[in-house]
């Protein structure tokens, strides 16, 4: 058994290994970059060690980590999801120094890192791959000679990609050009590699993950699968498990490929396979070589810990259980609760949390390394945490997230609660037929349409304010009230003066909170002004015009990234492109003037 491990990482999933880790009897090193320095995993590790340089390369810095692994004399390091969790070189180095990395070997990391390679790996172990090619593209002929072949849709993605960056889908031949050259540069940008490649992109398929655990013995088993369906721009919002109206048989076959494929591979510790169902088949996506955010449902549903696993099998220990020995019992969510506005296109909300209380019930866990006064930080993530919610059956388990959703109170900044209150009142997603796109092309346009709580606020407050409206129809409004930790359906009847309906189906109750409007007059100068500014601190990454040129309202005009999402900066009308205040590259503050439209 280890005696010390350093945690590569930060945030909720660092405090989830420092959990795991004191079950085990086991010391941790935490690291931390200067704006972390009052995380909650630093004051919950046995040892801390701030890291130099930039808080957004910090801990990315591989040599300054295995450093400190090597001085603190941690014997292993886990390096959580994300950063150098994937990283075949970091995890090379940590065995060239004698360091254990928590994770597969990285010949396996390296083959699953290249999209283009885990697609071989898997079609010749016999696990179906969405028909596409084995070779890298690089010109615009060749992908349209694969669109032809194909039929369009097809996808452009980068060989080194994930979680949707790098990919681009491409419905006319006329968007090729502009599609290859947008996942070369994010390859390149993100991966450091600009190789992409082509395959047949599914409309409407299902996002269905297997999770495996294997030993270092050749023992492989796999957890079952989950549900990842419900996402914005290829990044997941909430999770499930079991997979909803999943046929036994599709299920078979999906979690034996999951388990054959990580066999060929010779996998080990913990990992994801991952696949896309569309009707009654289903096609390898990607394997994922580190614990995924999601974990905690599958232990909800197993009574499995999958994190104190992961650390025993990089100990040497065997799997303890067979997989027959596995079931599951009973259903789980996952809510990713984001610092993000989705009435804003999901705009990322950094800034401090003036309010964050947890929802307490014996069926509620909650992953998260927030507090009140804590600070949402723009160069990483949005994630706040993570709600997972048990039921005994999948309605009850819905119920009761809607339930915790409701106690979760958080104020300070915008949250996808509103989001995921409504989600689990779609009807579509009642009935277990959400798609990869849905939440885009369909729910979000009725979402938006919807009139609801002020983004930032908590979806209840401790005098039973009201939560996101689920319905409106004429002068009738439907509830959800909070009152001392119980919520109930309530149905209002507005009644107003002849002449004052539009008024009244505006506005809200005195316990909802208020939107300010402008008058159309403001608004449409306000956005009109050609001063276009930086909303949020973040990098500004690439210019999509020149000086002098012509552009219309709404057009792009540059690339913007914070908190690990790119969004588009654009025109906020017509015009000739004056002054260009900043460069690609350069990391700009809130509020920053970036561009200037004039006539």
């Amino acid at each position: 058994m280890f005696k010390k491990i350093l945690i590569a990482n930060r945030s909720e999933i660092a405090v989830r290994v420092i959990q795991a880790c004191r079950e085990l009897g086991i010391k941790t090193v935490a690291v931390f970059s200067e704006p972390d320095r009052e995380s909650k995993h630093v004051k919950m590790a046995d040892e801390t060690w701030q890291l130099t340089g930039q808080p957004a390369r910090a801990y990315l810095d591989a040599a300054q980590i295995l450093d400190i692994a090597k001085r603190s004399g941690a014997e292993a390091v886990h390096p959580g999801y994300g950063f150098l969790s994937e990283n075949a070189d970091f995890a090379r180095e940590c065995a060239a120094m004698g360091i254990k990395f928590i994770g597969p070997s990285p010949d396996v990391i390296h083959k699953m890192g290249s999209k283009i390679e885990s697609r071989r790996v898997m079609d010749q172990a016999g696990v179906p791959v969405v028909p596409g090619t084995t070779d890298p593209v690089t010109t615009k002929e060749e992908v349209l000679a694969l669109g032809e072949k194909y039929g369009y849709p097809i996808a452009i993605k980068a060989s080194a990609g994930g979680g949707g960056r790098g990919l681009r889908v491409v419905r006319k031949a006329e968007d090729v050009e502009q599609a290859l050259a947008g996942a070369q540069r994010e390859g390149a940008s993100y991966f450091g590699s600009g190789e992409v490649y082509v395959e047949k992109y599914l409309d409407r398929p299902r996002h269905i993950e297997v999770q495996i655990l294997a030993d270092e013995h050749g023992k492989v088993l796999h957890l079952y699968e989950r549900d990842c369906s419900s996402q914005r721009r290829h990044q997941k919002l909430l999770e499930e498990t079991p997979a909803a109206k999943l046929d036994a048989d599709l299920r078979k076959r999906i979690t034996e490929a999951a388990v054959k494929g990580a066999t060929a591979l010779g996998y080990t510790s913990a990992g994801t396979v991952e696949c896309m169902v569309s009707g009654n088949e289903f096609y390898f996506l990607e394997v994922n070589t580190r614990i995924q955010v999601e974990h905690p449902i599958t232990e909800a549903t197993t009574g499995i810990d999958i994190v104190k696993e992961q650390i025993l099998l990089a100990c040497g220990h065997k799997l303890s259980f067979k997989q027959e020995e596995v079931s599951q019992h009973g259903h789980a969510i996952e809510c990713r609760i984001n610092a993000e506005d989705p009435s804003k296109n999901f705009m990322p909300s950094p800034g401090t949390l003036t309010r964050f209380e947890l929802p307490h019930h014996p069926w509620v866990r909650v992953d998260t390394a927030c507090y009140p006064g804590y600070q949402i930080l723009p160069f990483y993530d949005s994630l706040l945490a993570k709600l997972v919610v048990w039921g005994r059956t999948r309605e009850e388990a819905i119920q009761r997230t809607r339930t915790a959703l409701t106690h979760f109170k958080i104020e300070g900044v915008a949250t996808t609660i509103p989001f995921h209150l409504a989600l689990l009142d779609d009807p579509n997603f009642q009935a277990g037929e959400v798609y990869t796109t849905y939440v885009e092309q369909d729910f979000m346009k009725r979402y938006n349409a919807a009139p609801r709580a002020e983004a930032g606020k908590s979806a209840g407050s401790d005098n039973g304010a009201a939560s996101v409206p689920t319905s409106t129809k004429g002068s009738v409004r439907n509830f959800e009230v909070d009152v001392n930790q119980k919520v109930f359906k309530v149905q209002v009847t507005e009644l107003v003066e002849p002449g004052q309906e539009k008024a009244a189906a505006g506005a809200a109750t005195a316990t909802l909170p208020k939107r300010t409007l402008q008058k159309p007059e403001k608004r449409e100068a306000a956005a009109g002004s050609g001063h276009i500014q930086a909303t949020m601190h973040g990098l500004f990454k690439e210019l999509q015009v020149e000086l002098g040129a012509k552009v219309v309202k709404g057009q792009r005009i540059a690339i913007f990234e914070a908190m690990k999402m790119e969004s588009d900066i654009t025109s906020d009308r017509d015009g000739t492109v004056k002054e260009i205040k900043v460069k690609a590259g350069q990391t700009v503050d809130s509020g920053t003037l970036l561009f200037v439209i004039g006539d």
